[in-house]
């Protein structure tokens, strides 16, 4: 079976759509198409972290790059260390999925993500590779190297670094690090900041990942928030690379928003380049009008964090990010950082004096949404241009205070349809009119 990259790297079911000799043919391609003399792999706490990081690890070898350890890590971590050292960076992962998914994340020398062509040079040396693929065998144990700790530690010290000491000092916080990457830092790293911490979801188990907790699933985070009388609640997910946030009172503070706090305070501050934010096609149509009232641009990309920063990177802008909770402060990291995100954050309600329920209010109004996921046969790539006057209808009815967005899923045979309005029942109508249309055209 092929390899192809989706959204995010690689993702499947662990030992199974994603094999060990998957992680070694991606390992070796790696080292082909990127050329590097090094690289560093980490792994979220997935019971099948181990073995996959080892079979790429020895890919990485097999194709002459020497591959250093990590252990448990965050996304982000990896990417810090990729960019310092200017060298590949592995990351094994799946993110928010259950715990039996794992995959792989690459990012090329200098801390990046792969580019569209990297992808496919990558996905052309799979492909020619697939013939004489390495037996899905035992991979060698990689060496622990001591680096583990303190490289570790430099990344938490650039985080603590990017405010000023003690800038959470009298916050209550409470971290959910969803039993995954961040699980031994995440709670450190705020204390060193002077915040009383709260810690949930820190106890990993191999297949407690992402389990009712983290930022997909936040209500064990809402309860404790308001039960321990927390000033506000941040919940990571697996690898650590999202954020989503809880106000005091338990409500939800979604990635818009909080990149809508975030982009207001940096230009208050005179550091928003060109007064200009990037955000994905999946952003609310309330934070784009919250930031056309506070006099900023809104610069929009394909879904991915990957296509937000090769905005910021082209455009030398400073913010981005996503619905989901990715966020990018691109001079201060060269990826969608969750524990960066939860500093920076806590950081501007500490500093505005207000409550960050407050922030989020003043921000930005979100307007219902409606997500409908349509199966159909095959991928149709240009479904938009093909139900164009379907959409031009469903815009007209929704007038200004409403958005359209159909497209197909990067990673499976669906159409996503999304509808905004002014209200719930009206978003609800023009989605179902929407969803059926494609149903009656694909299916």
């Amino acid at each position: 079976m092929s390899i192809r990259f989706g959204t995010d790297g690689v993702r499947g079911r662990a030992y199974d759509e994603f094999s060990v000799a998957d992680a070694r043919r991606i390992g070796h391609a790696a080292a082909t198409v990127l050329g590097a003399g090094r690289a560093i792999l980490a792994h979220d706490s997935r019971e099948s972290g181990d073995d996959l990081t080892a079979a790429a690890a020895q890919g990485l070898t097999d194709g002459g790059v020497a591959a250093e350890y990590l252990g448990v890590a965050p996304t982000p971590a990896v990417a810090f260390l990729s960019a310092a050292d200017d060298v590949i960076g592995v990351m094994v992962s799946a993110s928010h999925n259950p715990w039996h998914d794992n995959g792989i994340k690459i990012f090329a020398p200098g801390g990046r993500k792969l580019t569209d062509q990297q992808q496919q040079h990558m996905e052309a040396q799979l492909a020619s590779s697939a013939s004489d693929a390495a037996p899905d065998e035992s991979p060698q144990p990689i060496a622990h190297r001591p680096l583990i700790d303190s490289r570790l530690g430099e990344y938490t010290r650039h985080l603590t670094g990017t405010v000023r000491p003690d800038a959470l000092s009298g916050m209550r916080v409470v971290i959910d690090a969803a039993n995954g990457a961040a699980s031994a830092i995440a709670g450190p790293v705020l204390a060193d900041l002077g915040a009383d911490v709260v810690t949930v979801g820190t106890s990993p188990t191999g297949r407690n990942i992402n389990d009712r907790c983290g930022s997909t699933h936040p209500e064990a985070l809402q309860r404790l928030v308001m039960e321990s009388g927390a000033d506000a609640g941040v919940a990571l997910d697996g690898d650590a690379d999202r954020l989503i946030a809880v106000d005091h009172t338990g409500a939800i503070v979604n990635g818009d928003q909080l990149i809508a706090i975030c982009a207001v305070d940096m230009q208050e501050r005179g550091v928003l380049a060109d007064s200009t934010v990037v955000v994905t096609v999946m952003t609310n149509l309330g934070f784009r009008l919250a930031m056309i009232d506070a006099g900023l641009a809104v610069h929009e990309t394909a879904v991915g964090d990957r296509h937000v920063l090769a905005a910021l990177e082209e455009h030398d802008w400073s913010l981005g990010g996503e619905q989901s909770g990715h966020l990018i402060f691109r001079r201060l990291s060269t990826t969608g950082d969750g524990l960066l995100s939860a500093v920076q954050m806590l950081d501007t309600v500490k500093r505005s004096g207000s409550t960050l329920h407050q922030l989020a209010a003043a921000a930005m109004t979100i307007f219902p949404q409606v997500l409908k996921n349509v199966p159909v046969a095959e991928k149709i790539p240009n479904v938009a241009q093909q139900l164009s006057d379907e959409i031009a209808q469903a815009e007209h009815d929704l007038g200004p205070q409403g958005r359209v967005l159909i497209r197909a899923s990067g990673t499976e045979p669906l159409i996503r349809v999304m509808v905004e309005a002014a209200t719930s029942e009206k978003a609800e109508q023009v989605a179902t009119t929407l969803a059926d249309a494609v149903q009656v055209r694909f299916q």
